[in-house]
């Protein structure tokens, strides 16, 4: 039998995540983070060049740039879950996303490459979730001054993807 990781309960993280976590709208994480990808994977193959290099507005990220930075985020926050998880009682520091969009040369990348470490990244996700058990789910810690438990980061992983999507389909492709 699959595993199935849970909606988190409000009390195990910062209103900060609400959005995020509501915007997951699942009850079994793992399979959500799965049928995301692939959802992701073929959408943004269906679009031309253009399309992920337009801004909606000067100073808005491209999409190639979204995508690395989901991309990121995921990184960081399944780090974050993995401190939790192990116990690890450090307060982990934010991080300066525009930064890290505007160093990240996406526009200069093959969609496929960033399509590529984008499915590794989030197959690492997977598995990394999947090996948590009860126990570690519970766990939490403080990271960019929230508290937030590791399940909740999980949610809040597949919740930011979803947020990014759908200012993708509000905001480019109109």
């Amino acid at each position: 039998m699959e595993k199935i990781i849970t909606t988190p309960d409000p009390s195990e993280y910062d209103n900060f995540f609400n959005s995020y976590i509501a915007n997951a709208n699942t009850d079994d994480l793992l399979s959500a983070l799965a049928a995301s990808e692939e959802y992701i994977v073929n959408f943004i193959l269906s679009l031309k060049e253009q399309q992920l290099r337009h801004r909606y507005e000067p100073g808005k990220w491209s999409i190639k740039e979204m995508l690395v930075h989901m991309a990121d985020t995921e990184r960081i926050f399944a780090y974050r879950a993995l401190c939790f998880a192990r116990k690890d009682r450090t307060a982990l520091p934010g991080f300066d996303e525009n930064t890290y969009a505007e160093h990240s040369k996406a526009d200069t990348r093959a969609v496929t490459s960033i399509l590529a470490e984008y499915a590794a990244v989030r197959h690492a996700t997977i598995e990394l979730f999947k090996n948590f058990d009860e126990e570690m789910l519970s766990e939490s810690g403080i990271a960019s001054n929230k508290k937030v438990s590791v399940r909740a980061l999980g949610f809040a992983i597949l919740g930011h993807e979803i947020h990014h999507l759908n200012i993708i389909k509000q905001r480019y492709l109109v």
